[in-house]
């Protein structure tokens, strides 16, 4: 609790800050992005907000206590802060319990199950050893089962880099399965049949690919490579957190999209929109004007 206020004093707060919709939206955005949060730009552009409008609604969010913010290079990163809300909640829904044996408890029908559609995406870099790699791990477990993930090279190294598999595996990912291969590999007729095909580097959007059987959908969201030669180690290993951080976000922002909703027009500008997230190269830029 703010110090200074009541559990009422808080709740009014709490309340009257989420009352507003664009706050609202903002605040279950960024809970999605727990726990490295968003650029402010990547908020309202996601939002479809004007950046001015969306900063004064991350300030009020902020001084309610529900955000925090820090600053990363040039940017603003705001991320959520769950315990004020989950700790009002869980106060106020322990006074709504009945008595014991104060009433008939009344269950809900069951809903009918519903069918979830599952999408193949194939993530490319050049060499298929650091981000194409990354990104293969967080969708596979960030996808819930709705996404399959896949990864491949142009011109694969022939095994992932060393500190990728250690960053990974830091964070809990099976490593086991994960390899540096060809995208060749997913050219023929045997190949899954893929949804989206991702490149990850400017490298590899700009050369030649395979003829993809199924027609995917292709997007290019580059970021820059985190593993520059004259870096040292503990600088590589920054980088590559940041390049985490910046494939988190968006994969997170695909597992999160009304795809059944989307006609192929609109999916194209929102995929171009989270291509253009915090961090992302020129190229990736262009999706947006193009």
């Amino acid at each position: 609790m703010t110090q200074g206020r009541t559990p009422t004093d808080e709740a009014v707060v709490l309340f009257d800050c989420l009352s507003q919709p664009s706050r609202l939206e903002a605040y279950r955005l960024l809970a999605r992005y727990r726990p490295y949060g968003l650029a402010a730009g990547d908020i309202a552009r996601l939002l479809a907000v004007q950046h001015n409008t969306m900063s004064t609604h991350l300030a009020y969010l902020e001084r309610a206590g529900l955000v925090t913010s820090r600053r990363e290079g040039r940017s603003i990163i705001y991320a959520a802060l769950t315990a004020p809300l989950s700790g009002l909640l869980h106060t106020m829904l322990a006074e709504l319990e009945p008595a014991a044996g104060g009433g008939e408890e009344v269950f809900p029908e069951r809903a009918p199950r519903v069918e979830t559609p599952s999408y193949n995406v194939l993530v490319v870099c050049s060499g298929n050893s650091a981000r194409s790699i990354m990104a293969e791990a967080i969708l596979n477990r960030e996808g819930r089962g709705r996404f399959r993930a896949f990864s491949a090279g142009s011109r694969p190294r022939g095994r992932p880099h060393p500190q990728v598999v250690e960053l990974l595996a830091s964070l809990g990912y099976d490593t086991a399965d994960l390899a540096s291969k060809s995208w060749g590999a997913f050219g023929g007729k045997r190949a899954p049949v893929m949804d989206f095909i991702v490149t990850v580097c400017d490298e590899a959007a700009g050369e030649d690919c395979p003829a993809w059987p199924g027609h995917p959908l292709q997007v290019h969201w580059g970021i820059p490579d985190p593993l520059a030669r004259d870096a040292s180690s503990a600088e590589q290993r920054q980088a590559l957190l940041e390049a985490y951080r910046r494939l988190s976000t968006r994969l997170t922002a695909l597992v999160n999209l009304p795809l059944d909703q989307l006609d192929l027009a609109g999916l194209k500008r929102r995929l171009a929109a989270i291509g253009a997230m915090d961090g992302a190269t020129p190229l990736a830029l262009e999706q947006l004007v193009a």
